[in-house]
């Protein structure tokens, strides 16, 4: 009924029960829903991506807006890495499933390829511990986007660090020197892979052009921290050369490095990148000291196994 400019509405019996009827429902679903989540918890992305195994098929469906779930899926892919790192997990299972409907939805979505290879290329618990699902996630993005010539210098990365392969690491930094826009390092670091291998000159080689052409602070952090590493391995392998020899020549142990200076075979305490002394250790071994800012995680493994590279992500 409308009287004046004011308006009165009336409402009828079988609206006001409609009204109760979903209030109620509601109501009733909440329990449900709580009961349902605590089922679930810790599933997360787990139980929606069994339902979706194919990014090609996601796409059809999406009228018109695969780029949008590509987005999504991307989001949602750098989120589960985040949570497992966070929780020092050792098995990483949807990662690859994640990455392959996230590049399927959207072939062109660069940053998925490079920043995906290392989530999967990284040992755990810093990643999944999977260098071929990372070649094989690369290798997809060199078919989708050809004229990407980054993409060989990231699979030539994997190659080196991961797999310890030289041949073909030496051979994916060639093939991707040959592409149009590719820098001029990268013949350089074919020859010098395919000479040298796995050595120290290599490893400083890398790292020093990661850092040439680092595009944040966050890389050429990591870059610097590398080369610092790569520095004091070197150094550590010397002194204990002569500690050795002290040894056979003296024919006793060293108590510190200040036998050595005393016997002329240093002329002073040496010191880490970071200039902090090395010390002798209790095994009768070079390590550096209590207050070095050298990174341990990083040594004696940097000229082989330099972690997370930096250009790709994020890598490093």
């Amino acid at each position: 009924m409308i009287q004046g400019s004011k308006a009165t509405y009336r409402i009828r019996p079988q609206a006001r029960l409609c009204w109760l009827l979903l209030a109620g429902g509601f109501l009733a679903l909440w329990p449900i829903q709580r009961a349902i989540d605590r089922n679930s918890e810790g599933l997360g992305v787990h139980t929606e991506t069994l339902y979706f195994s194919s990014g090609r098929a996601l796409r059809d469906l999406s009228l018109g807006h695969a780029g949008l779930l590509a987005d999504i899926y991307w989001t949602r892919a750098v989120q589960y890495f985040g949570r497992k790192r966070i929780a020092h997990a050792r098995r990483f299972d949807f990662l690859a499933h994640l990455l392959r409907i996230t590049t399927e939805l959207d072939p062109h979505l660069l940053m998925a390829y490079r920043f995906g290879a290392i989530f999967l290329a990284e040992k755990p618990p810093e990643g999944a511990g999977e260098p071929e699902q990372a070649l094989q996630l690369v290798r997809r993005g060199i078919v989708a986007n050809p004229s990407y010539w980054r993409f060989w210098q990231d699979l030539g990365f994997i190659y080196y660090w991961d797999l310890k392969n030289y041949k073909m690491a030496a051979r994916a930094f060639k093939t991707g020197s040959q592409q149009p826009g590719a820098l001029i390092w990268m013949k350089a670091m074919a020859a010098t892979v395919s000479a040298q291998g796995g050595g120290f000159q290599t490893s400083r080689l890398l790292w020093s052009e990661i850092y040439r052409q680092a595009e944040t602070e966050t890389v050429r952090r990591s870059a610097l921290a590398h080369l610092a590493a790569l520095r004091a391995d070197q150094d550590i392998r010397e002194l204990n050369a002569l500690v050795v020899r002290f040894r056979k020549e003296e024919g006793k142990k060293p108590d510190s490095l200040e036998n050595l200076v005393q016997a002329g075979y240093l002329k002073g305490i040496p010191l880490d990148p970071s200039g902090v002394p090395y010390v002798l250790g209790a095994d009768g071994k070079i390590t550096v000291g209590p207050h070095s800012k050298i990174d341990r995680n990083l040594l004696f493994e940097s000229a082989y196994q330099p972690r997370a590279h930096p250009q790709m992500a994020k890598r490093r």
